[in-house]
């Protein structure tokens, strides 16, 4: 039979051998499904961490931190896998929670929710967790404001002076500690609709406010990709955080900057595009919006994070083992964004 343009590429059964990691990936690449879309999700992400001058956005939603993945996120952070981090506050809130040695623990999806009320214990799925620690947390958020009231922040200033907060009284080896020390920004831009926002809200109701300018949080990563030759996103799910990556595109076009969209975007998720929700929505769909550009390297893998990310960011340790990349920095001292690597 003769081979058509769309044949060229048999597939090749995957075998059971000694391999790293990064080896397994290589291979499925090979495969079928969503097993080739995580392998090709690493080489696309290996591929950003390779070209010159590419800033790298990550979205995390999701109880990430809960399920186990700081240490991961922390990983990414401190060897500049990314350069910027947009998140959900609970998933800041939880980094906070562990770095002050409270914990989360290994629970049931089937436990009785009536009696761990009685005890005073949230479930997340299968995750448990004391409400009165939590609280504690809260209020350690609503001491720190005290610090700094009357003030006007973005929530990237806002969790910096935390990072540092938390890396002097607390676990330093945290997603927030880290990310003040390799000086990676991280964005809440719904940062009112988590235990943070208690925080903050229980300190105001004291006399002692201070506000999280969202508008500020807008300017300040869209001047980002302003400044960015090329740009990359990875997003964890979907949410409040992709969105908030996704439209810097969009502002910064209406703002006379030429544009054309993230030239690299990942998406792990469990959401499917046919319901219409923004987390499930394809990176073709975005192509229509300008936020990706047509050309772009994309890679969307429906699969939960929790699975996906451990195996990614172990394969991506592997490849990047001998590759000093040249991350950029941003800083905002002047009051606008400055790059420098």
């Amino acid at each position: 039979m003769k081979l058509h343009t769309f044949t060229k590429n048999p597939t090749i059964p995957l075998e059971v051998t000694d391999r790293s990691v990064s080896e397994l990936m290589d291979a499925m690449r090979s495969t079928g499904f969503q097993g080739r879309k995580l392998a090709e999700s690493v080489a696309v992400w290996d591929s950003m961490l390779k070209e010159d001058n590419v800033t790298i956005f990550m979205g995390l939603s999701g109880a990430m931190v809960p399920a186990g993945m700081r240490k991961v996120v922390k990983y990414l952070i401190e060897n500049r896998l990314i350069d910027c981090l947009v998140s959900t506050g609970a998933n800041i809130f939880h980094d906070c929670h562990e770095a002050l040695g409270l914990k989360h623990y290994v629970g049931s999806h089937i436990a009785n929710d009536e009696e761990l009320f009685e005890h005073g214990i949230d479930r997340i799925y299968d995750v448990f967790a004391y409400e009165e620690e939590f609280r504690d947390t809260d209020h350690f958020i609503a001491d720190f404001v005290k610090q700094h009231e009357g003030k006007i922040y973005s929530s990237r200033e806002f969790i910096r002076l935390l990072g540092k907060e938390i890396s002097e009284k607390g676990d330093s080896d945290s997603i927030i500690a880290s990310a003040y020390k390799h000086n990676v920004p991280i964005f809440i831009p719904a940062l009112c609709d988590s235990s943070i926002g208690i925080g903050i809200t229980i300190a105001r109701r004291k006399g002692y406010n201070l506000n999280i300018d969202q508008i500020k949080d807008v300017d300040e990563i869209t001047q980002m990709v302003e400044m960015s030759d090329r740009t990359g996103v990875v997003y964890i799910g979907g949410g409040v955080p992709k969105n908030f990556i996704q439209q810097t595109e969009v502002v910064a076009s209406i703002m006379g900057h030429e544009v054309k969209g993230h030239e690299y975007a990942i998406q792990y998720t469990a959401d499917a595009p046919h319901w219409g929700g923004l987390s499930g929505c394809t990176f073709d769909e975005a192509i229509s919006w300008g936020k990706i550009a047509k050309e772009a390297k994309k890679i969307q893998v429906f699969v939960d994070a929790t699975i996906a990310l451990p195996i990614v960011t172990h394969a991506l340790n592997e490849k990047s083992a001998n590759h000093k990349r040249n991350s950029p920095n941003f800083d905002w001292e002047e009051g606008t964004a400055r790059l420098f690597y």
